[in-house]
């Protein structure tokens, strides 16, 4: 199960570069990953089936010391699942390669995240841990997100997007609560351990209903049914899948799962019952007024899931049974239906009822394969539909039968509900395929499309199949209900096409012919419906809802937000020194004796700092105060030597002359002189800010220091570095080793901050490929130079782009020197890389030398010269920095052993003699990359980007060079 996991979690970048190359042909691939995984699931049929210890479970141990670990099992309800979600998957990817044009552009996107959106769902069903459930589940409304939204040019896409991504998170992160509170109460995040636990009492009760808070958002269940219609923005492949078939059977799933131990906690049942028939009443009521089909069947499945989670929530043995039934054939009619809508829509270019007439004899085979479906979804033998049907009416009838009122209103709202569901069946089957008098059959062309009804015709045939099949069915069904008490004596339902006369039969044969004589009555409920109309619409609450809350935020954005970074430094700082006083003042633990300095050097280099500090607050001038703050970093590197820490020491200095540079490519577009244009105010206020901050963090440390009562864990850290890491350089195994957790949050945070500096600099559109001069068009603007005869000597060029420079503005010994140490410097990182396992160095230091050097290569000739230092682009050296780091801390997985276990190779190597090879080197390759992207990134905002913004006619939107553009090429650096 892992590796189908992982094979659909890994796939989907496949499939998007290679829908590059052959456009919507990449579904079938995809299709083929989704088969795959269907096939493995009937693969594990007989161990599932056999139930008990029989069933596959896979455990993979994460976080031993949190107790996280990553465990699957396919029990038989997640068997279900796991075939409703691969199968239907791999027909509805089948399907899109006939929906989407060859050479859409878009098609690489939408198979890979329909196809991730697959594997998350399988995440989800097989998931045996209640965290990995709530991040696949998470998984499942980003991935709908990124689907319902695939038209990104239609304002109601995004908007339909947003609304289910703010509704279905919303509703997950109040079940992350109840999912915590449930695992703390089972002392196991286990979900077998949970179920067998049982836990009760007021706190569990709580738990229980927030997790059905976030199981009733995913299944659109009143009153948060609204976003299932409007996701109708989406294409139809995802709503025949997400909104049929997968993601909202999350919810019903995870009420299932959770029945056979909860079912009895107080109000389970009147919530669930309550609300399901609510849902199901109101969305067969709104699906009878709609003229679009997709909308209606949209209300039909908003309809239907109130059923399923009544039968689902009730927690007997034969309502489970029934709900498994149900849950199987909702799922091929509805998908097969979905996908009917959109050959429609394909074909004729619209879904409106009142446009289309006669298309039943123009698609024969359409309009059979959309009867058999929709019959199946009115309950009509011989269908599977009616077999499920009769099942989920028998099972709330035995309820009934023991005295339960609860389950006897069940029984009325569903016979009503299935009414409107016969009801609107027969409106799609009239308004898609009958003739209307009042419609000429030929106002609306039809086109053919081949090969898109495969799978619908495959999913209706299913239906068709499974009804004189039901015994079959049953087979692979009743384990399901097998964890659910029986109630109404030991008799035990099958599932079966004729279970001869009885009340289950007789409220089917009620509920079609009421339903018929709605749909007959169409005019007459037409009108009923028109007087009738909610004055509360769900969906404009929703929206109003979120225009007040974006009123409200812009004016507390206009409040607190007023533009000014001394204003935002200023309550920052003051909140910092209020809470810190405060909580210093109720610390018990104070110092008692003090210790100044180790050594008399370190107050002179304090000395210097303090009066550095002193002189950033007088300077006049921008680049001044900018030298002397850079002065308190260098006496910090001069601390960290003296303390013993020479990795500290060398990191702290390239930080500095790196974070330096970047700012004197700032000031560049900054007036040189402070306040030239907005000058200081409140100086007493700033200085008394500065002092309180300064102070209370002298304190702070003291306080800290005092308040120590064990020895720190960093005693045992040079033992650690040697018997976990096997490394000398404790700073170095620390950051990838013992720590390395700390280091992949930090590289998601530099790439963050590279991403963020890129985007405030490339303001029409983000290219990340550094200009480089062809060399026929600069051997030209070279000869038109000298043939125009300048008056400035001409110079030999020592780096690639020296030529392309104003000879007035070079610097032949800054060439000379960047030429000779480039390659010297780019070693010199390779070697900090490689030895800061044992010496000083490492990744982190090794990329900043390596970023140092590119920045000589860009301050020796600009833009050009650091295009052709780095003919790559930044994002992917950041991209593959993170992806190595990545796959080095979760290969050890597939050894059995920890994620970021470290390992070592020794042996002899001709000519280099004794080697040894630590694996926590290859996360170290990641780092150097990382921040030798970040350096490369920022030269490209601050340096090329400036540059190209600040040139006056020079450089083309091509990169192209011109002879009047010289000489501003040259001053831009």
């Amino acid at each position: 199960m892992i590796v189908v996991l992982l094979t659909l979690a890994l796939s989907p970048i496949a499939i998007a570069y290679l829908a590059r190359h052959i456009g919507s042909r990449v579904f079938f691939l995809a299709s083929a990953v989704a088969l795959a995984a269907f096939i493995h699931a009937l693969t594990l049929s007989p161990a599932v089936l056999a139930g008990g210890d029989a069933v596959p479970v896979e455990r993979v141990p994460w976080i031993p010391q949190l107790q996280l670990t990553l465990d699957l099992r396919m029990d038989p309800l997640s068997w279900l699942l796991t075939l409703i979600v691969t199968g239907i998957g791999a027909l509805v990817l089948l399907y899109c390669a006939s929906y989407f044009r060859r050479n859409d552009p878009t098609v690489g996107r939408f198979a890979a995240v329909l196809l991730a959106f697959v594997g998350a769902m399988y995440g989800l069903v097989v998931a045996d841990d209640v965290y990995l459930l709530f991040v696949m589940w998470e998984a499942t409304s980003v991935f709908s997100y990124l689907l319902i939204g695939h038209y990104t040019g239609r304002r109601a896409s995004r908007g339909a997007a947003l609304e289910a991504l703010i509704v279905t998170t919303f509703g997950g992160l109040i079940m992350l609560v109840g999912l915590v509170l449930l695992a703390v109460q089972a002392g196991s995040s286990s979900i077998p351990v949970i179920l067998a636990t049982t836990p009760s009492g007021a706190l569990t009760t709580t738990a229980v209903f927030l997790v059905l808070a976030g199981a009733l958002s995913k299944s659109a269940i009143f009153p948060l049914h609204f976003w299932l219609p409007g996701a109708m923005a989406a294409p139809t492949p995802v709503s025949a899948y997400l909104h049929a078939a997968a993601m909202v059977k999350a919810g019903v799933f995870l009420i299932a799962r959770l029945a056979p131990a909860f079912a009895e906690v107080p109000g389970w049942r009147i919530v669930l019952v309550s609300l399901g028939l609510a849902t199901m009443l109101l969305g067969g009521w709104a699906a009878l007024r709609q003229t679009d089909l997709k909308l209606l069947l949209a209300y039909g499945t908003v309809s239907q899931l109130g059923l399923l989670v009544v039968i689902t929530g009730y927690g007997t043995r034969d309502t489970a049974l029934g709900a498994a039934a149900l849950l199987l054939g909702h799922a091929l009619f509805k998908s097969s239906l979905f996908l009917v809508v959109g050959i429609i829509d394909r074909a004729t270019k619209t879904r409106d009822l009142r446009e289309l007439s006669g298309l039943g004899r123009r698609l024969p085979w359409l309009a059979t394969v959309a009867t058999i479906s929709a019959a199946s979804m009115a309950g009509i033998p011989p269908l599977f539909g009616f077999v499920a049907k009769e099942a989920t009416v028998h099972g709330l009838l035995g309820a009934a039968g023991t005295g339960d009122l609860l389950a006897l209103i069940a029984v009325v709202g569903v016979v009503a509900g299935s009414a409107l569901t016969v009801a609107y069946s027969a409106r799609f089957i009239w308004g898609a395929f009958a003739r209307k008098a009042d419609v000429d059959d030929s106002a609306v062309p039809v086109r053919s499309i081949p090969f898109a009804t495969v799978a619908p015709t495959v999913l209706a045939s299913v239906s068709l199949a499974l009804g004189p099949l039901a015994g079959l069915a049953y087979v692979a069904l009743r384990e399901v209900a097998a964890p659910y008490p029986r109630v109404g004596g030991e008799y035990e339902y099958t599932l079966a096409l004729w279970h001869g006369f009885g009340a289950d039969l007789y409220l089917t044969i009620v509920s079609v012919v009421i339903g018929t004589g709605l749909f007959l009555s169409r005019p007459l409920i037409a009108r009923i419906q028109g007087r009738l109309r909610s004055p509360i619409d769900a969906s404009e609450t929703y929206w109003r809802s979120m225009g007040g809350i974006d009123r409200i935020a812009n004016r507390v954005t206009t409040l607190t937000q007023r533009g000014s970074l001394p204003f935002y430094l200023a309550v920052i700082l003051s909140v910092f020194v209020g809470s810190t006083v405060a909580a210093l003042f109720a610390a018990r633990t104070w110092p008692t004796e003090f210790r100044w300095w180790d050594t008399p050097a370190q107050v002179a280099v304090g000395v210097v700092m303090i009066g550095a500090a002193i002189a950033a607050t007088r300077a006049e001038k921008r680049f001044a105060a900018l030298i002397v703050v850079g002065v308190t970093g260098f006496g910090m590197t001069a601390l960290f030597a003296m303390g013993g820490a020479p990795d500290l020491a060398i990191t702290q200095a390239l930080v500095e002359i790196v974070t330096l540079i970047a700012f004197v490519l700032v000031l560049r577009r900054l007036p040189a002189r402070l306040g030239d244009r907005h000058g200081s105010s409140h100086k007493v206020l700033r200085a008394i800010i500065g002092i309180s901050v300064g102070a209370v963090m002298a304190v702070v440390a003291l306080v800290a220091a005092a308040s120590r009562t064990d020895d720190p864990v960093s005693v045992a850290w040079p033992a650690l570095a040697t018997v976990i890491g096997h490394g000398a350089n404790v700073v170095n195994v620390a950051l990838v080793d013992l720590r390395a957790w700390d280091t992949m949050g930090e590289l998601a945070v530099v790439i963050a901050a590279a991403t963020g500096v890129a985007s405030l600099l490339f303001l029409r559109g983000r290219t990340d490929v550094l200009p480089r001069v062809p060399r026929g068009q600069l051997e030209r603007t070279v000869r038109d130079r000298l043939e125009g005869g300048s008056d400035a000597p001409q110079r030999s060029a020592w780096i690639l782009a020296g030529l392309t420079l104003d000879p007035r503005n070079r610097s032949i010994l800054l060439e000379v020197v960047v030429r000779l140490i480039f390659h010297a410097v780019i070693v010199l990182s390779i070697y900090l890389l490689f030895a800061g396992h044992n010496l000083p160095g490492g990744g982190f230091a090794g990329g900043l030398v390596a970023g140092l050097a590119l920045v000589a290569r860009y301050l020796a000739g600009g833009r050009y010269e650091l295009g052709a230092a780095a003919p790559f682009s930044a994002g992917a050296l950041l991209g593959s920095g993170i992806l190595i780091a990545t796959v080095s801390a979760l290969a050890p997985l597939f050894f059995g052993a920890d994620v970021m276990t470290t390992t070592y190779v020794e042996g002899e190597l001709w000519l280099l003699g004794e080697v040894e090879f630590v694996t926590s080197t290859i996360f170290d390759i990641g780092v150097y990359l990382v921040v030798v992207g970040l350096v490369l990134d920022v030269l490209r905002s601050l340096g090329a980007e400036v540059d190209r913004q600040g040139s006056r006619g020079g450089l083309t939107a091509g990169g192209d060079v011109t002879t009047a553009s010289l000489p501003q090429i040259g001053g831009g650096r």
